[in-house]
C-alpha cells in the first residue's frame, strides 16, 4: 500500500515554516481507498508570495484544524505504507518536523516519484510535476494545491508501477532498488524501515 502525499507550506524551510494544506491518498496500486485532505492552520502568517502561488490566505486557514488535530489520522493512514511524494524529502521532512514539535518521531519508508521517474523514464527535459505530467499526457488540475498535486502524483505513480513491469520494488532513502539485486537473506521489511538516527543496526543477514 502507498500513501501519496502533497503539502502546501508557508515557505521552504521545515525548521521555520509550517504546513498550510495537506492531501494524503491511500492508494492500493489501482485505486484510492482512503484520504485526508484539509487546510491546516499553521499558527503563523502566510506570506503574500505563498498566497499568490497557492491562493491560500490567512483568512482561509483561520478556522482550519491545527496539525496536531489531524496528526492521529495521518499516522493511521500511513501506518505500514510507503510514503510517496513528488520530491519526497520536502514533504516528508515537513511532516517529520511537525511531529517532532509534538514530541513524536515519525518514520516511514519513502518513495520519491522524481527519482523514480528519472530512472524509469530518462531523458525528459524536466521532471517537475507539471512538466512531467505534460510530457506523459497526465491530466492535471489545481496546480499548487495539495489535492490537485497529490491526485496527479497518484496518476504518475500508477504509470510508474506499470512501467516497472510488476517487478517488486523496495523503497530506500526516497528511491527504489530491485529485489533481485539484494542478498536473498536480507530482511526487506527491516531495510525499508531503517531509522534516520545513527547507530549500529542488524539488517537480518545470516551467514
Amino acid at each position: 500500500m502507498y500513501v501519496v502525499v502533497d503539502l502546501e507550506t508557508s515557505g521552504g524551510n521545515p525548521q521555520r515554516d509550517r504546513i498550510i494544506e495537506i492531501a494524503a491518498y491511500l492508494f492500493d496500486g489501482e485505486k484510492v481507498v482512503d484520504e485526508l485532505v484539509t487546510l491546516i492552520n499553521p499558527e503563523t502568517n502566510i506570506p503574500p508570495y505563498i498566497t499568490t502561488l497557492t491562493g491560500i490566505n490567512n483568512q482561509m486557514v483561520a478556522s482550519s484544524p491545527k496539525f496536531y488535530e489531524v496528526a492521529k489520522k495521518l499516522v493511521q493512514l500511513t501506518e505500514g505504507c510507503v510514503f510517496v511524494a513528488h520530491n519526497a524529502p520536502f514533504d516528508y521532512g515537513f511532516i517529520r518536523n511537525e511531529f517532532q514539535k509534538l514530541g513524536f518521531t515519525y518514520n516511514r519508508a519513502t518513495l520519491c516519484t522524481v527519482r523514480w521517474s528519472r530512472k524509469l523514464i530518462p531523458g525528459l527535459p524536466s521532471y517537475s510535476l507539471g512538466n512531467l505530467c505534460q510530457s506523459l499526457n497526465i491530466q492535471f488540475g489545481d496546480r499548487h494545491r495539495a489535492a490537485g498535486d497529490a491526485t496527479a502524483t497518484v496518476k504518475l505513480l500508477r504509470l510508474l508501477l506499470e512501467r516497472n513491469n510488476g517487478e517488486q520494488i523496495i523503497p530506500l532513502n526516497g528511491s527504489v532498488i530491485s529485489r533481485e539485486k539484494l542478498h536473498p537473506n536480507l530482511s526487506i521489511d527491516r531495510l525499508a524501515h531503517l531509522p534516520d538516527e545513527t547507530g549500529v543496526i542488524s539488517c537480518g543477514m545470516r551467514s
